[in-house]
C-alpha cells in the first residue's frame, strides 16, 4: 500500500490496482501548487466531512475519473443530486469494497457545505486491506472512541490531524496514538493556514519522547506499508 500526501488533509492511497483519494483540497492550496488535480487517478473518493477544505476538488476529480464517492449519507446524497455515484455510510457501519473493508468511525468536529447547508455528522475511516490497515481520523478532537479501534483490528498506520485550533494538536495526537495502539503516525491537517502552522521539530520530538514515529511528508511525498 502506497500513501501519497497531497497537502492539508488530502491523500492518495494505492491498494493493489485501486486508487483512493481522501478529502481533496488541492487546487486552492498554494502549498500544493505542484500537484496537478487533473492528473490524479481515482477509483474512489473518501470524504470525512463537508467543509470546503476537504471537498473543493471532488467534482473535478469525479468528472475526470468517474470515481465513486464514499461518505456519510448526507454527503453522498448531496453529490447524488448532482448526478455523481456514491456509497452512503454512517458511524460504526462497515462495507466490503473490492479493495478491502471500510468502517466509518466517529469524529468530534462540525460538518457543513460551503453554502451552510447540512453536511451530516463528521467521521473518519478504518481501511482493512490485504496490504495493511489504516486509520484516517479526519478532523477530530481527541475522543475516547479511539480506544475501540484496536478492539476491531490492528492499525499499521494512523493518519492524525496535528495542527491544533480546529482539530487535535500534538499533545492530543500523542495520546490518540496510545488509544489506537499504533506508534506509527502520519501527521496531516497542518501548516495550510496561519491557525494551524506547527513547529515540525517539536512535533516529532513530542512523539519520539514517547517512543513513537511521527512522519511529516513533503507535499507529493509518499510512504509504503
Amino acid at each position: 500500500m502506497k500513501i501519497t500526501y497531497l497537502g492539508h488533509a488530502a491523500l492518495s492511497i494505492e491498494v493493489g490496482e485501486t486508487t483512493i483519494i481522501v478529502d481533496p483540497f488541492i487546487s486552492p492550496n498554494e502549498l500544493a501548487k505542484d500537484i496537478d488535480v487533473n492528473a490524479l487517478k481515482a477509483d474512489y473518493i473518501l470524504i470525512t466531512h463537508a467543509h470546503q477544505d476537504h471537498i473543493v476538488d471532488v467534482e473535478t476529480i469525479v468528472n475526470n475519473t468517474g470515481a465513486k464517492i464514499v461518505s456519510n449519507y448526507e454527503i453522498v446524497t448531496h453529490y447524488g443530486n448532482l448526478g455523481f455515484e456514491g456509497h452512503p455510510m454512517n458511524h460504526g457501519g462497515s462495507w466490503q469494497f473490492d479493495f478491502g473493508r471500510v468502517t466509518y468511525t466517529n469524529a468530534i468536529h462540525t460538518s457543513s457545505f460551503p453554502d451552510g447547508s447540512y453536511g451530516g455528522q463528521p467521521g473518519g475511516f478504518i481501511l482493512e486491506t490485504a496490504e495493511g490497515n489504516l486509520y484516517i481520523a479526519g478532523d477530530t478532537a481527541l475522543t475516547m472512541d479511539m480506544k475501540l479501534i484496536p478492539m476491531q483490528c490492528k492499525i499499521d498506520l494512523a493518519i492524525l490531524p496535528i495542527g491544533d485550533n480546529f482539530t487535535m494538536g500534538i499533545e492530543s495526537a500523542v495520546i490518540a496514538s496510545d488509544f489506537i495502539e499504533c506508534n506509527k503516525v502520519l501527521g496531516y491537517h497542518y501548516d495550510t493556514f496561519g491557525y494551524i502552522i506547527i513547529d515540525h521539530d517539536e512535533a516529532q520530538k513530542a512523539f519520539a519522547n514517547k517512543g513513537k514515529n511521527l512522519i511529516l511528508l513533503p507535499i507529493g511525498g509518499a510512504l509504503s506499508i
